[in-house]
């Protein structure tokens, strides 16, 4: 990832999303069990695509232009190859089909990293290559990605397969933006990170995986289960919590740049994912759990408390402080 970041050749910062993908494919298929290897191959296939995609983009615009420079894709269809490639590297929407499948076949430690660390190349190449972006393109992705991952963890109730659609609608965010606000894009993936992290930590340390067993965290670390219905509250974007603020000040450029109909639209959309995360709220607190749970009771061992966590929670939680000063 740090290759990526600090490349300024375009085979520098392929050779680093190769390192990555090859590192982390260990980690994915760590479980001996035919879910996690299927999960691996998966990413596999898809990220090795990506990266051929990227490779032939950046061929064109070194034979078009002379120049391997990232700062410098200048051809018209490099760059639409490109975004496309970073697009399905980073699994927004058309291209989001392998991120719930490999994220359902993880443990919840290698799925965070998946919808956060990964994130981070393919992010930071988007936003390099900002300026030669066509809008039409990007907002187009952005709005789908936005709507598929509304729709998409409507009925689920895995978590993993939720937090993966949670992951498509808030890369959906980042892609509108991208082209028109890339410092907001930025602030936007950022902010869904810190959000996320926490959230899949709790989960790891009550190993809930699906929403039934999420009822039963309430009888046994009542702080845990009022953390995780903030977290999801923020992640909705609902005010004052923090994932409010990128959602305001994406919406805010968007009207500005005289795109109020997508900013609109983008609004409504967002209500599919407000659904599920607010379902996934009341079961987490709004049902009294009966004296025996349905489910098996796992997390009656001890858990072990993750510092991180509460480092993280309190950034992800309360942007009151900072509000007044984002909005004048």
């Amino acid at each position: 990832t740090l290759t990526v970041t600090s490349a300024n050749h375009w085979m520098t910062a392929w050779l680093g999303l190769e390192l990555n993908m090859i590192s982390i494919l260990p980690v994915i298929a760590k479980q001996k069990h035919p879910r996690s290897t299927e999960a691996a191959t998966k990413y596999f296939l898809t990220q090795a695509t990506a990266s051929a995609l990227m490779l032939f983009a950046s061929t064109i615009n070194a034979w078009q232009t002379g120049s391997w420079n990232i700062m410098q894709l200048n051809n018209k269809l490099s760059c639409i190859l490109m975004i496309a490639a970073l697009a399905m590297k980073m699994g927004a929407a058309p291209t989001h089909f392998w991120l719930p499948e490999v994220m359902q076949g993880t443990t919840l430690t290698t799925a965070l990293l998946i919808t956060t660390w990964q994130k981070i190349a393919p992010i930071t190449l988007l936003y390099m290559i900002s300026n030669h972006t066509e809008p039409i393109i990007t907002l187009s992705i952005g709005l789908l990605s936005i709507l598929v991952g509304g729709w998409g963890g409507f009925n689920q109730t895995q978590l993993r397969k939720m937090m993966a659609y949670s992951s498509i609608a808030h890369l959906g965010w980042t892609m509108t933006v991208i082209s028109i606000a890339p410092n907001i894009a930025l602030t936007n993936i950022i902010i869904y990170m810190i959000m996320s992290a926490p959230f899949f930590m709790l989960l790891t340390t009550t190993t809930s995986k699906t929403l039934q067993t999420m009822t039963t965290t309430w009888t046994y670390t009542p702080t845990t289960t009022i953390i995780l219905m903030l977290l999801l509250l923020s992640m909705a974007g609902l005010p004052p919590l923090t994932g409010f603020t990128p959602k305001l000040l994406i919406l805010d450029n968007l009207v500005t740049h005289k795109l109020t109909l997508t900013a609109a639209t983008m609004a409504l959309l967002s209500l599919l994912s407000l659904t599920f995360y607010l379902r996934t709220t009341y079961l987490l607190t709004s049902t009294a759990p009966p004296t025996t749970t349905q489910s098996t009771t796992t997390w009656r061992l001890k858990p072990h408390q993750n510092q991180t966590t509460a480092i993280l929670a309190p950034i992800a939680l309360f942007n009151i402080t900072i509000l007044p000063a984002l909005l004048t």
